[in-house]
């Protein structure tokens, strides 16, 4: 170690030598070898074991020498060692992967990321919750756009993951050896599922109020009675979901799902690396498994070709991402959360609306509990019962044609939970909630002020309206009316007036009226439904009453 004084003023000098490998490596090398030196050590520390030249032979896609010091970072380094250091060039391509787990982590990633940015203007409380959603929309920068790519993000994750298990499925790759793999990938569905339907209730609107409303009523079915209707207290966090619900919402959805979802992430990453990618289902002898044993000649190593790959996937993906939800895509905001009102055909979540649609069909604690727990634990295990050592398609005719049927009946099932299907909602409700929806603003509060001019309309005469935007309304609220009626009421007829309730407001009231048969099969005036709210032309408030005759 060389020893080099300190100079002092003066010309006196420090009795006390100084260490320094620096200076030493100057004083041998000379300044530019040592500095070159210094920063290839930190290059190779940095990378976990490539130099300044290993980077520069693998940005030039050069062949590697030997041993290869591209699979160093995989062993020695932390965010590379869940990576497989090379592939099989029967992977490499779109087919059989589709890329759909890659998708999964980017999404996971990219929601992380968004999360964090709106997590900084939000406060999970009903008195400021949705305050907060509209100064994100209006004074937070790029707050509008965050909240978008979070939404669409969130969507397109679990469509993402449901399609990897898909197609887990229709390769067979839940077969030996990877059944455990398979196991974490259910687990992963389920709480990217669970993850976002609690997300939904964070905004505080109206949708999100009731969505969750009607899934977390779900934990009633539980039997017995005690169980199910304690369980159903807990999600909700009091007897109607209010501050307690929304912070447990915001803390699974933000702390523990997640985290619970990286956990498992790393377990399924490691799989994937000790069992290799599975190879298309033609390219394997029946009851072998040869995706981890990749020959020389049909490797394609992860740097610099797989890393630049996807690195150009992040980049891609992210830029549309970007552009739709500047152009083409905006996250819903609907009403203010109203326990008292309830909006017509609120419905789960769309990857829950098969679970809407068994409800539909018959008990509660059949349809609602063991059903679905039942489908869950078939799942599970499936790979340790479907054992059959083919995974080729024409081999798995059986297997396949139920993966199919049982999509078809998901999607028929999904279908029953719309509102389209069993429900009965009578007309003048329906119509109503055309013009004026509870979930959204509608066409009479988005009208412009000035089009809304003073009087009384009849639905049926709305080509006679004195404006475009009356036209378009009254024509709406006609159609409304001219549904089939399942009470079997006839002569439906709809009225809409607006009078000038106080300098700066109107106020607009919907009437319906009908025919009815009596008891003695005489046709009587029925009951009519009035709904008036006031319109504002700087702010919409609204208000809701129903009327009898």
């Amino acid at each position: 170690m060389a020893r080099f004084p300190i100079k002092l003023p003066f010309g006196l000098q420090s009795p006390i030598p100084v260490h320094s490998p620096i200076l030493e490596d100057i004083q041998k090398k000379g300044l530019r070898k040592a500095l070159w030196d210094t920063a290839d050590d930190f290059m190779t520390r940095f990378t976990a074991g490539l130099s300044i030249a290993d980077v520069r032979s693998l940005l030039r896609d050069d062949a590697p020498r030997r041993p290869n010091p591209r699979l160093k970072p995989h062993a020695d380094g932390f965010w590379l060692h869940m990576k497989p250091t090379y592939y099989n060039t029967l992977v490499d391509g779109l087919y059989p992967t589709f890329r759909l787990g890659w998708l999964a982590t980017f999404f996971f990633a990219f929601e992380v990321v968004t999360g964090i940015y709106l997590m900084i203007y939000y406060t999970p409380s009903p008195e400021i919750a949705y305050e907060n959603m509209l100064a994100i929309l209006s004074n937070v920068p790029f707050g509008r756009l965050m909240r978008d790519m979070h939404k669409l993000g969130g969507e397109a994750m679990c469509a993402v993951v449901l399609l990897h298990m898909v197609r887990t499925f229709l390769t067979g790759s839940y077969k030996k050896p990877r059944q455990f793999t398979w196991l974490t990938g259910v687990i992963l569905l389920a709480l990217t599922l669970f993850v976002s339907f609690f997300g939904y209730l964070l905004p505080w609107d109206q949708l999100s109020l009731w969505a969750v409303t009607i899934g977390a009523s779900m934990a009633e079915a539980f039997p017995p009675e005690v169980v199910g209707r304690n369980l159903n207290l807990l999600v909700r966090g009091a007897p109607e979901i209010g501050a307690n619900g929304l912070l447990r919402a915001y803390l699974i959805h933000v702390v523990l799902f997640p985290f619970i979802m990286l956990i498992v992430i790393g377990v399924h990453y490691y799989k994937v690396v000790i069992h290799g990618h599975s190879l298309p289902p033609e390219a394997e002898k029946v009851g072998e498994d040869t995706a981890s044993k990749i020959p020389m000649e049909s490797r394609v190593y992860f740097m610099p070709k797989i890393l630049t790959r996807e690195l150009f996937y992040v980049t891609g993906l992210t830029a549309l991402l970007i552009v739709a939800c500047m152009y083409l895509y905006h996250a819903p905001l609907e009403p203010h959360a109203e326990s008292l009102v309830t909006p017509l055909h609120i419905t789960a979540p769309w990857y829950f609306l098969f679970l809407q649609g068994m409800l539909k069909l018959g008990d509660k604690v059949l349809w609602g509990v063991i059903a679905p727990g039942a489908i869950t634990n078939l799942l599970l295990v499936l790979p340790y019962i479907e054992v059959g050592p083919s995974r080729r398609y024409g081999d798995r005719r059986i297997g396949l044609s139920i993966g199919a049927a049982s999509i078809a009946l998901a999607a028929i099932l999904s279908f029953m939970g719309t509102p389209w299907y069993g429900v009965e909602t009578p007309v003048e409700q329906e119509a109503i909630a055309d013009v004026i929806p509870q979930t959204e603003p509608g066409p009479i509060r988005t009208a412009p002020w000035g089009e809304l001019t003073f009087g009384q309309y009849r639905a049926a005469d709305w080509a006679g309206a004195p404006t475009p935007t009356l036209q378009r309304i009254l024509h709406e609220f006609e159609e409304g009316l001219g549904r089939p009626d399942v009470q079997g009421r006839a002569n439906f007829e709809g009225f809409l007036t607006i009078e000038d309730w106080q300098p700066g407001l109107k106020r607009v009231t919907l009437r319906v009226t009908w025919l009815a048969k009596d008891p003695q099969g005489d046709w009587v005036p029925g009951e009519y439904s009035e709904f008036a709210f006031v319109h504002q032309e700087a702010l919409h408030k609204v208000t809701t009453r129903a009327a009898g005759p």
